[in-house]
């Protein structure tokens, strides 16, 4: 009597959908590009859906949830007007305040993108292991989330350049580019502080230092007319620098902005945003490693 024969070896093919799935080791790379950009405008909304539970869990949708939304910078911007006012004794009076207002006001819509992404991909590890999809909506969902909770601070803002500034003009539209660069180099932080904390988890800690650091070198309790020579190459070397100068410009001079200004915000735009995207992209593949 003959044993029985050994089972044939099965091959790794998925027996409803008859699709052979190769699982090969991670590799730090580029994914190909055409078929990741295709499938990030086909989950855009899920992005959006992404950035709404982020909001819903800040409060968002109830009315103390915005009150508190629109309050907090509107504190911090009469804290900061009191403490130049008396470091300085500035007389700029509410002409001031509305730059400050302003400035602040941006300011914070680009280190709140950052602050909320540089949690995104460890925060979302339930998420990465179990559902595929471009990692990069991640930190993408809380530049969504930034700019939603942006808007409702010019709610404030508005009735005080109406009261104080200059008058409205064309030079107004300035506004719409100018933002839709500060929103290019908030992405771009984003994507680098998203997977720097995957490889460094103190970056979080060291992140609120460099952003107080980072609000007191740029023209924001000051007016970048106001920097000495020797200090210039701050505003050079800070990538929102020009840009809060151009806010200025067309806030509180009701001027069209300088050019150079614009120049530089947009090459420093677009360097952090593919300098960000490069360095996520190449490195997603291995989140699910390291999570």
């Amino acid at each position: 009597m003959t044993a029985p024969a050994p089972p044939k070896p099965r091959d790794r093919t998925d027996e409803f959908t008859s699709v052979q799935h190769v699982y090969e080791p991670h590799r730090v790379g580029l994914p190909p590009l055409r078929p990741y950009l295709r499938e990030l405008w086909r989950r855009r909304e899920f992005a959006f859906e992404l950035s709404r539970t982020d909001l819903r869990a800040l409060h968002f949708n109830t009315v103390f949830g915005q009150l508190w939304l629109v309050l907090n910078p509107l504190l911090l911007t009469c804290v900061y007007f009191i403490l130049v006012d008396i470091l300085r004794r500035r007389t700029g009076g509410i002409e001031f305040f509305a730059h400050l207002m302003a400035a602040l006001f941006v300011f914070h819509f680009v280190t709140d993108a950052i602050r909320q992404a540089v949690k995104s991909v460890t925060g979302g590890g339930r998420l990465i292991l179990n559902t595929a999809f471009p990692r990069v909506m991640l930190p993408g969902a809380s530049v969504i989330t930034a700019f939603k909770r942006f808007l409702p601070t010019l709610a404030i803002f508005i009735p005080v350049y109406l009261l104080v500034g200059p008058t409205p003009g064309p030079e107004l539209l300035w506004v719409f580019p100018v933002v839709a660069l500060f929103g290019l180099i908030a992405t771009g932080f984003a994507m680098l502080v998203a997977a720097g904390q995957v490889y460094f988890r103190d970056l979080k800690n060291f992140l609120n230092y460099a952003l107080r650091i980072w609000l007191y070198a740029s023209p924001i309790l000051y007016y970048a007319s106001e920097i000495p020579d020797r200090y210039h190459f701050l505003l050079i070397l800070n990538p929102i620098a020009p840009l809060l100068a151009a806010w200025s410009d067309i806030l509180d001079e009701g001027i069209a902005p300088a050019p150079g200004d614009l120049a530089l915000g947009a090459a420093w735009g677009i360097v952090l945003f593919v300098a960000g995207a490069l360095f996520f992209l190449s490195r997603e593949r291995e989140f699910a490693v390291r999570l």
